[in-house]
């Protein structure tokens, strides 16, 4: 039988680290981009729009992640719709992530008085310009520990992408399980590896937090 170092294993699983990251970069851009169009069509005036977004949200947030992927990977080919554990996973992460940064943000936004609101108003200013120039301002910085918070859950589930054989950490971590027979070392090693993803993105984030405190 092939025996393996443990600089085998961590080699391996360093391969399958870039994955996750590629990963976890689409979601969270992609993810971000949607939730900010969704939160300005929330927001907006007449509030036509509020209802749809709001049913949107409560769609992918009341439902498991791991039933989206399995719709996504195996129900779509039901209907001639093939897609690659690729495109399955970054299709159900980006809608994850942009479902459930419109309810963070929206939070954010409505956590600002309504005299700020009223004041921009009395400006004349228009409702882009109030959210450019008032809100958004005031959100970002409001928004910074929630959505660093959502960065570390999307990456933690980037996990969930192995039930399809998308080759990230995880599944990464199974198949070398599978032929080392050494399933507390490796999965021990995937968990650190994580935890070595997440930890900088937490410490980032109260960085952050703190210099726009000072600067608010």
């Amino acid at each position: 039988m092939m025996q393996f170092t443990l600089w085998d294993i961590v080699r391996n699983l360093l391969l399958a680290v870039p994955w996750t990251l590629l990963l976890s970069a689409i979601a969270f851009i992609g993810g971000s981009l949607i939730g900010l169009l969704l939160l300005i069509l929330r927001l907006a005036r007449p509030r036509v729009f509020a209802r749809p977004v709001a049913a949107y949200v409560q769609l992918f947030q009341g439902t498991p992640l791991l039933m989206q992927l399995f719709l996504a990977y195996f129900g779509l080919a039901l209907i001639g719709v093939e897609t690659t554990p690729m495109v399955a996973a970054t299709l159900c992460l980006v809608l994850y992530a942009s479902a459930y940064l419109t309810d963070t943000w929206r939070g954010c936004v409505e956590s600002i008085p309504k005299g700020q609101w009223e004041a921009s108003a009395s400006l004349a200013l228009t409702f882009r310009e109030q959210l450019r120039y008032v809100i958004f301002p005031q959100t970002i910085r409001l928004s910074i520990p929630p959505t660093v918070g959502l960065l570390v859950q999307i990456i933690k589930n980037t996990s969930l992408a192995s039930v399809v054989g998308f080759v990230e950490l995880t599944r990464a971590g199974q198949m070398i399980a599978n032929v080392t027979f050494q399933p507390f070392l490796i999965y021990g090693l995937v968990a650190l590896f994580y935890f070595a993803l997440c930890f900088p993105c937490s410490l980032a984030g109260g960085w952050l937090e703190k210099r726009t405190r000072i600067q608010y």
